[in-house]
């Protein structure tokens, strides 16, 4: 009898002989992917399905979409801060140590503030953090993070101890740094301490003529002391203190009594991060006496009952420092003042407590997200000096950037089959093959397995696989349709971009480059007037939350200048109100500017933070350059002026734009406003134009070496085509304006004293 069944159905219903030779043609179809194999089936040769054509198409398109997402937001210069294995994304957080200065406790700023300078590397103001992971260079021990400082004078120098987290074992060890400047620059020294378990929390102290370190070493059940044999890389254990798997151990001595303050999570009914313990002894060395009043704290994990620093004394007071844990782990440092302590009682009263608020930079900053640790020394000039930790992230980044991942993904392919589905390129097929019980007459395939289904399953399978017929009904050319497409379409792109972003874009900071393992900060200056007041607006918020930025200064050339309540900044904002409306102004010298870089910037450019940082680096890496973004090759004859399509297509420049360009305040500015330059600068006045070619020619005159480099941008968006207030509007115009200040300033310098260099000079190939 012959058969009824469709080419589909015939082919679903048939397997093809496997040990026989199938020759097959490629060819469009909808019959399926490879069911025809030559007389065992009514269709010769192979063909391709709509749903693969639907997948294989579909999967292009998120590849597109991920790829011009990815160009647009990830920087395409590598970063090369710390060591080959180690600085590596951690779940755990990315701790870094800063330093912090003040006349009290209670009135603390970072390092910056104090105005350092370090010649070496134009890293002045040396800025936080002063020790990250990238500083600790032993091979041997790579490290992913720097936490729980802990400072110890020895001599004329300062040490400083710490958890460093092994990139390799994964593993907490102690570290020390060496400083012989009062804690401005640390010298990495090597691994003090490391065990079988994780070590860290090392509280260091002097009792005697011995010097001993207590470090926490819960996961050997135990809190362990050590004395050094040879300071201070060579330590041994010396005896057990107490037999309890004690965290955030610290000791300080009040009213002739030594007391520790710890926590013990693994007591029955004790809070994670919220339990606090007090033991008291006569000596360091024990026998420590536990308090009856223990635990004095147990609550929530945000009362600050954790250990976050050595306790110390001010005024004849007694305080303790604890962490807040109750948004994330470390999220905060909180104060108590012990009001009493005594063998039988205890009592603590929180007192006011702020550092510098970082917290508008977010990721950008160093402690942006958390700071759980403190430790405070008194120098002999009686200011205090505290070592603090920080981190950008909030804890489990890691964890929750692939699981988002993960969820994204699966939104993703759910989606995409979903479509598929609806619209006839998918069928919704269940093999019953796979579910109706063989037969015994019924040959078995070896390949294939029949799991037994009940019945009702079967049942709700079948209609499953059936209604994608029924859906194929629906008439998609209607409104509702097409709203679902643009919906499914905007889901795609956004879950495609939230794919990329958390597999590969990291935690998402933009980071400051290190130079010699130092950090600094710049000022950045902008010169605008009240009609493009909403470009300043959007250029305060967006650049304030740059990691290396200082301080913003507006030089206000024209018209009411406005409120500082006006801008959303991350920094302190300055308006600088100029009786003169000169682009002269731009570089005049400023004695409230603290920061050795300045940061010349247009407020109609836009670039990434990621950018600027880069461009600061190369900039510190020879301060006696002006560092742009903007290269120009002036030649010819006469000299004309044209735009960077002609540097390139000569392969060199000579100047940089100094519209977005670092340079040296304390050089450039008071060159630029010596009495030799005041017959330039009134070209600059009577054209209104080309003050950055006066600094350009300034500053090559002034040196028989290099005066510029290029530094090239991911991306830049100059927004001035947006606005109808910039002099470079009228292109042309504004190109014969230059090239007359060319013929101009030739005269006055005698001569072009600007010299020609190569692209591609940096090893880097951030100039490309």
């Amino acid at each position: 009898m012959k058969s009824t069944l469709s080419p589909r159905a015939a082919a679903g219903g048939d397997w093809c002989d496997m040990s026989s030779k199938c020759k097959c043609r490629w060819r469009w179809s909808s019959y399926g992917l490879c069911s025809k194999c030559h007389d065992r089936l009514q269709h010769r040769g192979c063909g391709l399905s709509l749903a693969f054509l639907y997948f294989f198409w579909t999967t292009l398109f998120f590849v597109f979409v991920g790829s011009l997402f990815a160009w647009l937001a990830f920087s395409p210069y590598k970063r090369h801060i710390g060591a080959a294995a180690g600085c590596q994304p951690d779940n755990e957080g990315s701790w870094s140590i800063g330093v912090y200065r003040g006349n009290s406790p209670f009135n603390l700023q970072p390092i910056e503030s104090a105005n350092i300078r370090n010649n070496q590397t134009a890293a002045w103001p040396v800025a936080n953090p002063v020790f990250t992971c990238a500083s600790v260079t032993d091979m041997s021990h790579p490290s992913n993070f720097v936490a729980y400082p802990f400072l110890f004078a020895h001599g004329a120098k300062m040490y400083m101890f710490f958890e460093t987290k092994n990139s390799i074992t994964m593993q907490g060890d102690i570290g020390v740094a060496e400083s012989t400047d009062q804690g401005v620059t640390w010298t990495y020294l090597g691994i003090a301490l490391g065990e079988d378990w994780h070590v860290s929390y090392p509280y260091v102290f002097e009792y005697g003529d011995e010097i001993y370190m207590m470090p926490e070493g819960s996961q050997n059940g135990d809190l362990r002391l050590y004395r050094a044999v040879e300071f201070p890389l060579r330590w041994v254990f010396h005896k057990t203190l107490i037999s309890k798997p004690l965290v955030g151990a610290s000791m300080v001595k009040h009213e002739g009594e030594y007391w520790l303050f710890a926590s013990n999570f693994h007591h029955f009914g004790n809070r994670k991060n919220g339990q606090l313990e007090i033991w008291f002894a006569p000596s360091p060395l024990g026998p420590w006496v536990e308090h009856p009043q223990n635990p004095i704290l147990n609550g929530d994990s945000s009362i600050g009952a954790r250990g976050g620093g050595t306790p110390f004394l001010h005024d004849g007071e007694l305080y303790r420092i604890g962490q807040d844990c109750g948004e994330t782990y470390g999220r905060r440092l909180r104060v108590f003042q012990v009001v009493t302590l005594t063998k039988e009682k205890y009592h603590e009263v929180e007192v006011p407590f702020n550092l510098d608020d970082s917290s508008k930079k977010g990721q950008n900053a160093w402690n942006g997200h958390r700071t759980h640790h403190m430790d405070l020394h008194q120098l002999s000039s009686g200011e205090w000096m505290a070592v603090i930790d920080g981190d950008r992230s909030p804890a489990g980044g890691v964890a929750s950037r692939y699981i988002l991942g993960a969820g994204a993904l699966l939104l993703l392919l759910s989606l995409n089959v979903t479509v598929g589905i609806l619209f006839g390129y998918v069928s919704w097929v269940i093999p019953l093959l796979l579910m109706i019980p063989g037969k015994k007459a019924e040959p078995v395939l070896p390949w294939v397995i029949r799991p037994q289904f009940p019945t009702r399953f079967f049942r709700a399978a079948s209609r499953l696989s059936r209604s994608g017929s029924s859906l194929k009904r629906i008439r998609w050319r209607s409104c509702l349709w097409c709203l679902f497409l643009l919906a499914s379409l905007a889901v795609t792109v956004l879950a495609t971009c939230t794919v990329v972003n958390c597999f590969f874009g990291g935690n998402g900071a933009e980071e400051p480059y290190p130079v010699d393992n130092q950090y600094s900060q710049f000022t950045m200056i902008a010169m605008t007037y009240e009609a493009r007041l909403w470009n300043l607006q959007m250029y305060v918020k967006h650049y304030s939350r740059c990691a290396s930025v200082r301080e913003i200064v507006v030089v206000w050339n024209k018209g009411t200048p406005p409120d500082l309540e006006d801008f959303d900044s991350a920094v302190p904002v300055r308006i600088r109100v100029e009786p003169q409306n000169s682009l002269n102004n731009r570089f005049k010298p400023d004695e409230l500017i603290k920061t050795k870089a300045v940061f010349e910037l247009d407020d109609d450019i836009m670039i990434t933070c990621d950018d600027v940082e880069r461009g600061f680096k190369a900039w510190r890496e020879h301060p006696d350059r002006m560092v742009g973004y903007y290269p120009r090759l002036v030649d010819g004859t006469p000299l004309t002026y044209r735009n960077e399509r002609y540097a390139r297509s000569k392969k060199g420049y000579n100047m940089i734009l100094t519209g977005a360009a670092f340079m040296d305040s304390e050089v450039a500015f008071q060159s630029y406003w010596s009495p030799e330059v005041e017959q330039a600068r009134a070209v600059v006045d009577d054209l209104f134009n080309c003050e950055d070619i006066l600094m350009n020619f300034i500053l090559a005159n002034q040196t028989a070496g290099r005066a510029v480099e290029y530094v090239h941008p991911a991306w830049a968006i100059d927004t001035s085509k947006l606005s109808s207030a910039a002099i470079s509007r009228d292109t042309q115009g504004h190109y014969d304006k230059r090239t007359k200040c060319l013929k101009e300033f030739t005269r006055i310098f005698g001569g072009v004293p600007v010299r020609k260099w190569g692209f591609l000079s940096r090893k880097d190939g951030w100039d490309n």
